[in-house]
């Protein structure tokens, strides 16, 4: 047995250690997750697996694989590492010397290439030349199944390294590259979705996943769209402060735009109205997590771009929405309704208790921020509420509850006063 810092690992040479590795992996391809555990783990991991096999004090073994889950003893990860680097990099160098015209007998080298760059990821996961020898490969024999096995490689990289950059490109590469291939598209995309989710929770804050599942948006069909639409909103609404999930949710809703912009000419009545009524209940949401969920900046940043879309989009155009009269007299009125019912909310969002919660100081800082904004997009709003607004006192407010920002509300209110003279 050798030492190392006091730890003791089997003498296995890093070759050995690299066929055993790459062994599991072949032996069980339904392993979903890989994690590197230190030594003084493993007896642990094997007796709440129920497994009544005692390991040797003097033993102490590099894998642990029970129930789909694989372990890696820390101590062997860099020998491991560079067994699996020379292996891939021999095996790649030799594919490339012999040329794409060269028929190799049962597939041998290029099968020895894709199980030494699946041990080299799952190691190292951003090595890009390993994940671009697979697409290499993967491209080469346009096998619907080979092209789902990478799916789950990558999958299985991203349950130990979830903000892998590779692991999520070479995702949206098999997307792609399956896109008009495959009949069970949708179904991949709901999946993708899911397994985002499930990343996100773990992961807080994990833009590359997020990014990911905006991407997939422009794959969906109008139905997928709106599905999502609902099923993510109940993870926002436990989320407030995550603001990748609402930026999905936007996402979400500009693919809607887009769709009715592309159709506007054939279409229907109901189809407009079904948009504005999801914008409507959209804002009515909003507000009730903003009222819940004190001082949560997201929401507010969320409601600035639900407000934008509904001046653009509905007040603006009202005249080209394919809709009765009576139904864009109503859009004229809701606007009204809507600028009051603003007005409302940040009445109630500017009251500030003597205490030192500091989420409330947080939420007046939003909300007249907000203000201050809406009177940017909307020479109307000024022009009609200017008087209600200035008895709100918003330089005021924001110098109260935020002052070591208070250069920057005077630019802000002076901007506002320029706006409102032209």
């Amino acid at each position: 047995m050798k030492k190392n810092d006091g730890s003791s690992y089997p003498e296995s040479k890093p070759v050995d250690l690299l066929h055993q590795f790459e062994h599991i992996l072949e032996a069980d391809p339904l392993i979903d997750e890989v994690g590197f555990i230190h030594p003084s783990q493993f007896a642990k991991l094997t007796e709440e697996a129920g497994d009544a096999t005692d390991i040797p004090s003097s033993e102490c073994p590099s894998f642990w694989n029970r129930d789909h889950k694989f372990g890696v003893s820390t101590l062997v990860l860099l020998p491991l590492y560079n067994a699996a680097k020379l292996a891939f990099m021999a095996a790649i160098g030799e594919y490339k010397r012999l040329g794409p015209d060269v028929v190799v007998s049962d597939d041998g080298l290029e099968s020895e290439v894709m199980k030494h760059s699946r041990a080299l990821l799952l190691l190292s996961p951003d090595f890009g030349t390993a994940w671009n020898s697979r697409k290499l490969i993967v491209s080469k024999k346009q096998d619907l199944s080979i092209f789902m096995d990478e799916l789950l490689l990558s999958e299985l990289v991203l349950s130990y390294s979830p903000k892998s950059d590779h692991a999520w490109s070479h995702r949206r590469w098999v997307i792609k590259s399956v896109t008009g291939k495959c009949s069970t598209l949708q179904e991949i995309l709901r999946k993708e979705s899911e397994l985002v989710e499930k990343i996100a929770e773990r992961s807080k804050m994990n833009y590359r996943a997020w990014n990911h599942r905006c991407w997939l948006v422009s794959y969906m069909t109008r139905e997928r769209v709106l599905h999502e639409l609902k099923k993510s909103k109940n993870w926002a609404g436990l989320h407030v402060a995550d603001n990748c999930c609402f930026h999905y949710r936007r996402r979400l809703m500009l693919r809607i735009f887009e769709d009715s912009s592309c159709k506007q000419e054939n279409a229907s009545a109901g189809y407009a109205i079904e948009i504005y009524e999801l914008w409507k209940e959209e804002l009515h949401w909003n507000e009730t997590l903003i009222k819940h969920y004190i001082g949560r900046e997201a929401l507010w940043l969320h409601r600035r771009f639900l407000s934008l879309c509904w001046m653009k989009q509905f007040v603006t155009h009202v005249n080209d929405v394919s809709c009765n009269n009576e139904q864009k007299i109503s859009i004229s009125n809701d606007f009204g309704f809507f600028i009051g019912n603003e007005l409302q909310l940040h009445h109630s969002c500017s009251s500030v208790p003597n205490n030192d919660f500091e989420d409330f100081k947080a939420q007046a800082t939003f909300s007249a921020s907000y203000m201050l904004w809406l009177t940017k997009q909307s020479s109307e709003f000024l022009s009609q509420h200017q008087e209600k607004l200035t008895a709100g006192n918003l330089k005021t407010l924001l110098s109260k509850v935020c002052p070591e920002r208070s250069s920057l509300w005077d630019s802000l209110m002076e901007t506002s006063d320029q706006f409102g003279k032209k």
